[in-house]
């Protein structure tokens, strides 16, 4: 009996050190192949190279606004897969309200250089601030899913004029034990994006986005970020949406909620 324990016990150590180890693995899924060239994607877009504080290159497009141009460029934060071509659809809808754009791809992605982690997503959404306020007065950041977390964590330390947060966590532990109930995932995570917590420093107005049937992020998260927030404008539940639904990426529902956030931070 105490042999058959000992074993069990040395199986699940295995276990948690394989999660300890791989977990990055199961959090970040990108898509590393190089990207085409911007205008090729979307015309009139330049391609453009960000640089973190840490020496990370990143590839990057930006995405010119159409007239009339509101004076106002969206800072996007990707979710935890693809990568920046995946969000044409987004940038193309925004630049349509006359927005301007930025997609970027994080550390590892794209064909940069480098493995994510939420330190380094940390630097990589600086560089781009920092690019964007080269190329626009006002600035909106948006974020989706992991990437609500990394622009929440942006704006407490250099506030944005309106924040936009589509499928928001609580924190990456609550969405990890919806995914993985058996395991003790508070316990073995190596990044946290407390995205809830650090709401509570943000002064900029906020909107909050959710498909009303995500299945990664459960609409309960949003809905409890949302409750979060001290700076609330608008919540935003699109019926019957999945994560990765066009109505939740880019529809319009979405889309209309970034102007109406733009246009007031234009006043």
């Amino acid at each position: 009996m105490v042999r058959v324990g000992l074993v069990a016990a040395a199986v699940v150590l295995l276990v948690l050190a394989l999660v300890w180890g791989f977990q990055r693995r199961l959090i970040y899924l990108p898509d590393t192949t190089a990207v085409a060239p911007a205008a090729t994607v979307l015309p009139g877009a330049r391609d453009v190279v960000l640089e973190t504080d840490d020496g990370v290159q990143l590839g990057a497009w930006l995405v010119p606004p159409a007239n009339p141009d509101r004076g106002i460029a969206v800072l996007v934060a990707n979710g935890n897969a693809g990568n920046r071509a995946d969000r044409a659809p987004l940038a193309r809808a925004l630049a349509a309200e006359g927005l301007t754009v930025l997609l970027f791809d994080y550390r590892g992605y794209g064909g940069n250089e480098g493995s994510p982690s939420e330190r380094g997503l940390a630097h990589d959404v600086r560089a781009a601030q920092r690019f964007l306020t080269h190329e626009a007065n006002r600035i909106l950041y948006y974020g989706e899913s992991l990437g609500a977390a990394v622009v929440t964590e942006l704006a407490t330390e250099t506030p944005p004029d309106g924040l936009v947060l589509r499928s928001p966590f609580v924190d990456l532990a609550s969405v990890g034990r919806e995914h993985y109930p058996f395991l003790p995932v508070s316990l073995l995570l190596r990044d946290d994006f407390p995205l809830a917590e650090q709401l509570a420093r943000v002064k900029a107005p906020v909107v909050v986005v959710l498909g009303a049937n995500d299945s990664v992020v459960p609409p309960e998260q949003s809905r409890s970020v949302a409750a979060a927030t001290p700076t609330l404008k608008n919540l935003v539940e699109i019926p019957g949406a999945n994560h990765n639904d066009s109505a939740l990426v880019h529809g319009s529902a979405l889309i209309k909620a970034i102007v109406e956030l733009a246009d007031q931070a234009a006043r």
